[in-house]
């Protein structure tokens, strides 16, 4: 017997650690081909007109992706089955085409039209890619190391394709190769359809439940809006004293850039993402008070540092924050990339201000402004946590409504990211007045394995004893 249950825990724990590799591929695939395609279309444009045009043609492309982004909700709802693969198909081959445009280079108006193509395109992708990856995990339990990994994955790809491809053309056939993979995976898995997330998008089917999720979702859209601010401002800070001349950045601290999203993946899932909010703010405030010692000619080193750990960090949370929300909202392909849709079209909006106004010598409009996103940013996060806070509790109480005992529990476990061991350890927990030794035997394990099993529930749910728990599922 016991053989048998090792065998049927070892079969689920290797399906869902498949499903967490195929997110991460997933995920960090498109991390890199997002990067490379813009450092290629940069490097290209850059040979042809001045570094201003160049700067302009980027943010215009950053805003297009988000368009991009937004628009794979729409093509989900009208391509379906084989539409949907004959369309991906047509995506590669259109995304080929840009890419040779590109290369290319006869233009300023050919290359800046096919980037602005390819970036449409490579959004709805990325979308795709976000929304696959939230469905294939199927829980959000490890959610922001898996994004984290994924980051730090396409970054260290980015770092090993700008240090071994010297050519322009070797660069293009590596992205489109990569692409190529990308479309593959995300075809070979039939797209998630609505019955694998059906659970918990009944959740949102309340409409208390529906408009707390929207201002949860409109909350956090502005509180990463707010937050691009500061860090594409410390982005172009950094910029500006590496285009003076005074120090060459190079590739390295791009190691440092992948270093930092994997350690907030693993920091922010630190008892189930509950802290995630306020290491957030701290890694924050720290990018602030770095804006105020570049500016008054601070060490530049330390400014370097600060950039790169914090952007690490901001990737891997505003990434995390929309894919977990976007599990209860009524459109979830819509959510699942909207915090990479809000950074680009936010970075790419404020770009030319923001660099007017670091090469000014107006010190003091300066720091009143940083002063201001500062405030604005602490208000809308409280409120953003609060909330929240409010969501959850009310898609608790949705749960616990629920007639069929076990529909009852299964998405309880889900909303709490229970393992399948702890879904069964809860349901003796709830249902039985066993004690830990009856328990135990029950489930073939030792008691001290079923202590720690109690342990990560009590952790997981917030309380601190079984009449705690028992209170929490009943409520």
């Amino acid at each position: 017997m016991d053989m048998i249950l090792t065998k049927i825990t070892h079969s689920i724990d290797s399906n869902k650690r498949d499903s967490y590799i195929y997110a991460v591929t997933l995920m960090g695939l498109f991390t890199f081909l997002f990067l490379g395609v813009e450092y290629f279309f940069v490097n290209v444009l850059s040979h042809i007109v001045s570094e201003d045009q160049t700067v302009l043609a980027q943010n215009y492309a950053l805003g297009v992706s988000a368009a991009g982004f937004v628009l794979y909700a729409l093509f989900e709802h009208f391509c379906k089955d084989r539409l949907k693969e004959v369309c991906f198909i047509f995506i590669a081959l259109l995304s080929v085409l840009c890419m040779a445009f590109i290369y290319m280079g006869t233009t300023y108006t050919a290359v800046f039209f096919a980037g602005l193509v390819l970036f449409l395109l490579l959004g709805l992708t990325g979308s795709a890619a976000f929304y696959t990856s939230m469905c294939r995990m199927k829980t959000e339990q490890y959610l922001a190391r898996t994004v984290g990994i994924s980051y730090a994955l396409g970054i260290l790809l980015q770092f090993v394709n700008n240090n071994l491809i010297r050519s322009e053309l070797a660069e293009m056939i590596v992205l489109f190769v990569f692409l190529l993979i990308l479309i593959a995976l995300l075809l070979k898995w039939d797209y998630c359809k609505e019955d694998k997330v059906q659970t918990n998008l009944s959740l949102s089917d309340e409409e208390g439940n529906d408009v707390n999720g929207k201002i949860v979702g409109i909350l956090l859209i502005l509180l990463v809006l707010l937050m691009t601010c500061i860090f594409s401002t410390l982005d172009n800070a950094v910029t500006l004293v590496h285009s003076s001349g005074e120090m060459d950045i190079g590739q390295w601290p791009r190691i440092l850039l992948a270093f930092s999203g994997l350690v907030a993946g693993f920091v922010f899932d630190f008892k189930n993402r509950k802290y995630m909010g306020i290491i957030m703010y701290c890694v924050m405030v720290l990018s602030t008070i770095c804006i105020a010692v570049l500016r008054f000619s601070g060490s530049f080193l330390v400014g370097l540092i600060v950039f790169y750990l914090s952007t690490g960090f901001f990737s891997v949370f505003f990434t995390c924050g929309f894919m977990e929300i976007s599990r209860y909202m009524k459109v979830p392909k819509l959510w699942a990339g909207m915090g990479r849709a809000v950074n680009n079209m936010t970075a790419a909006v404020i770009a030319n201000p923001v660099l007017l106004l670091l090469s000014s010598d107006c010190d003091l409009v300066t720091i009143v402004l940083i002063l201001v996103l500062f405030v604005a940013v602490s208000i809308v996060a409280v409120m953003y946590t609060f909330q929240k806070k409010i969501f959850l509790e009310e898609l608790i109480a949705t749960v616990t409504e629920e007639i069929n005992d076990e529909e009852k529990l299964r998405n309880f476990s889900e909303l709490f990211s229970f393992t399948e061991r702890e879904s069964e350890v809860f349901d003796r927990l709830v249902d039985t007045e066993d004690n830990n030794q009856e328990i135990a035997e029950s489930l073939f394990v030792s008691r001290r394995t079923l202590e720690r099993h109690i342990s990560a529930i009590y952790e997981k749910t917030g309380v601190k004893s079984r009449i705690g728990l028992l209170n929490l599922y009943n409520k």
